[in-house]
């Protein structure tokens, strides 16, 4: 379980793990000019907590062989259901936002599909690296696709489409990687375009209207396109080199609607401008760049495979959330990773870089 060598220390990804820290710094900075209108430091507070406790998890998986979660699977993955189905029964947000996907206990509330993501990734690796030789079997891919959709389809149920969508696209890359056939790939692309006319009907109204937005962006300002035309004037306004810290006219008025949350990109162009953005992405492309080389050094298919699937849940994240704020994308509520405000998401996401540490210091010495 705790089996670390003393020359493991070498293969300790330092480049990655100050690219981390670097980012969690950034977004406590951008909190805390986005609430800085509040008049109170509590989602500071709250993301400092979360921060200080991923360094504690973080010490303790990278001391952790990895392989210890691999034997774990199962009670993962059942646990991980279970937390799914709470939320459908016991969880609460619906009213406030669209989705009953929070599960409250006492005076702390989280949001365990952030925690699923993580549990899915560990437990589809270890599930295809048990069937990596069979994996193009008819019904070993349809036990795998059973597998890693269960999840889903109780999400959606929630429903929590945005979150859905992370979870096909980090299945798809772990697949992807693992060696199946260009035809499948074939098929379940053929098979969501046909569904989109029954996926169409099934969407709530808000959700239309996003897509709508989306292609006409002047449709609807003064209601459902209030927020993104806020987000995009903002943007423009930060220019080259933005407005100053603390300066923003759009973040600091309280006109960007979600600013800490979903649409902290905002937030950061409009004070620190094209280069505070360009920055961001930067960090974002050190941090993924090492995930690859990590992936690529693993020992097994088990190591890879989970650094895909969190490589895969950050791009989709960054992409989106960058994408939607900037309106190349549909907006989705889909956070900005360790920028945007949540401290169930800020844990996750250093969770998920312990986990690629843990596999980069316990890989064997000579692996290319």
């Amino acid at each position: 379980m705790f089996n670390l060598k003393k020359k493991a220390y070498k293969n300790f990804d330092y480049t990655l793990f100050f690219t981390m820290l670097l980012l969690c710094a950034y977004g406590l900075l951008m909190i805390m000019s986005a609430t800085l209108s509040h008049e109170t430091m509590s989602n500071v507070k709250t993301q400092g907590i979360a921060t200080i406790l991923g360094l504690v998890v973080i010490a303790i998986l990278v001391l952790l062989d990895y392989e210890f979660l691999g034997k774990l699977y199962i009670p993962i993955y059942v646990i991980c259901n279970l937390l799914l189905v709470a939320v459908l029964i016991f969880g609460i947000g619906e009213d406030q936002w669209g989705a009953r996907s929070w599960l409250k206990i006492g005076p702390v509330r989280f949001q365990p599909a952030e925690f699923v993501k993580i549990g899915l990734i560990i437990s589809l690796a270890k599930f295809i690296d048990n069937h990596k030789d069979s994996i193009n079997e008819p019904f070993i891919l349809l036990k795998i696709l059973g597998f890693a959709f269960f999840p889903v389809v109780l999400i959606l149920m929630q429903p929590d489409a945005g979150t859905a969508m992370v979870f096909i696209f980090f299945i798809a890359a772990m697949l992807f990687i693992a060696g199946v056939k260009w035809r499948y790939i074939g098929y379940a692309i053929s098979l969501g375009l046909l569904s989109l006319p029954v996926l169409w009907f099934k969407l709530d109204q808000y959700q239309k209207d996003r897509i709508f937005n989306f292609i006409d962006p002047e449709r609807d300002l003064p209601n459902s396109g209030y927020q993104a035309m806020q987000g995009r004037v903002a943007i423009g306004s930060g220019k080259i080199f933005g407005r100053g810290l603390f300066q923003g006219v759009y973040t600091q008025f309280n006109y960007i609607p979600e600013k800490q949350t979903d649409y902290i990109f905002a937030v950061i162009v409009e004070e620190l401008g094209f280069m505070g953005g360009f920055g961001l992405i930067i960090l974002y492309f050190i941090l993924l760049n090492r995930f690859i080389a990590i992936s690529r050094k693993s020992k097994d298919l088990f190591g890879s495979l989970m650094i895909i699937g969190f490589a895969a849940m950050f791009l989709f994240h960054i992409w989106e959330n960058i994408g939607m704020t900037i309106g190349l994308m549909p907006i989705t509520g889909i956070p900005l990773p360790f920028m945007s405000y949540g401290g169930t998401f800020q844990l996750s996401n250093m969770i998920c870089i312990g986990i690629v540490l843990s596999i980069s210091v316990h890989r064997e010495e000579l692996t290319f």
